[in-house]
């Protein structure tokens, strides 16, 4: 895999590293979904899916940090903090509203995100936006808008859900960008994970409920595809304009068709 990201340039290995997250995410999607109906047992809240999303991911950096001992530098606690937050909510929201609509609806409104990072990145960043990324940005808030469409409340409001979701995903993007200016990529993933883990244990409690062995299996899987989807965007964002990279996760549609295909 190195060898590969080696031969490209910068901007080819960031779009190669978002490409890999969306295969990810459109992973965690499908599971997600599967947790939220009854797949695989008595349907989980999405609070609960999301805490197993966090808590694994976690688990998982924390054997990292404890076999390679990583030196932590001088964290935005404060930037951290409202990053974890958009992340835990707008991932609670993207679940929520999987669970609820046709799995490719529910990603392709959720995956507005990059419209809303790609905005922010033009006022926050100062950074430049062709008129591709425009056009691109308009067929999708198009797209979006023909989902909106309420043919039924539930459709309307898991609609909504998602439409939220990428607007606090869209914001966590642009967080990433100025974190990754002064922070290891590492160091970002496990303050990250840790606060999400925080925050979203002690939301789940409320809703809690025992999950069968394959519930488990489905948000231990979560839990680690999503820390694999954090490492690909955070190291991609770190070489390439936020607005760049952002388009590219509209790949997670067409790989969440082919998974729930």
């Amino acid at each position: 895999m190195n060898i590969i990201i080696k031969c490209l340039d910068p901007k080819s290995q960031a779009a190669f590293l978002i490409v890999l997250a969306t295969i990810f995410i459109a992973g965690t999607m499908i599971l997600a979904k599967s947790l939220g109906q009854d797949w695989l047992g008595e349907s989980l809240h999405p609070l609960q899916i999301s805490a197993g999303r966090f808590s694994f991911a976690w688990m998982a950096l924390v054997i990292v940090f404890i076999v390679k001992k990583p030196i932590i530098k001088s964290p935005n606690l404060k930037l951290h903090t409202i990053r974890s937050l958009l992340g835990w909510s707008g991932v609670t929201l993207m679940f929520a509203s999987a669970s609820m609509i046709p799995l490719s609806d529910a990603t392709a409104i959720s995956f507005l995100n990059p419209v809303f990072a790609m905005l922010l990145a033009l006022f926050f960043l100062k950074e430049k936006i062709g008129k591709y990324r425009w056009i691109a940005a308009f067929l999708a808030i198009t797209g979006a808008f023909v989902l909106l469409r309420p043919s039924s409340n539930t459709i309307q409001i898991a609609g909504l859900l998602a439409l939220f979701a990428a607007i606090l995903m869209g914001a966590e993007l642009i967080l990433m960008k100025i974190i990754t200016r002064n922070e290891s990529s590492f160091q970002i993933l496990i303050i990250n994970n840790s606060i999400g883990f925080t925050v979203s244990a002690c939301a789940a409690y409320f809703v809690w409920q025992d999950p069968t062995n394959l519930q488990w299996f489905a948000l231990i899987s979560i839990g680690l595809l999503m820390i694999c989807a954090q490492a690909c965007y955070i190291n991609a964002i770190a070489i390439a304009d936020a607005s760049y990279v952002a388009p590219f996760s509209y790949m997670t549609l067409i790989f969440v068709t082919l998974y729930d295909f």
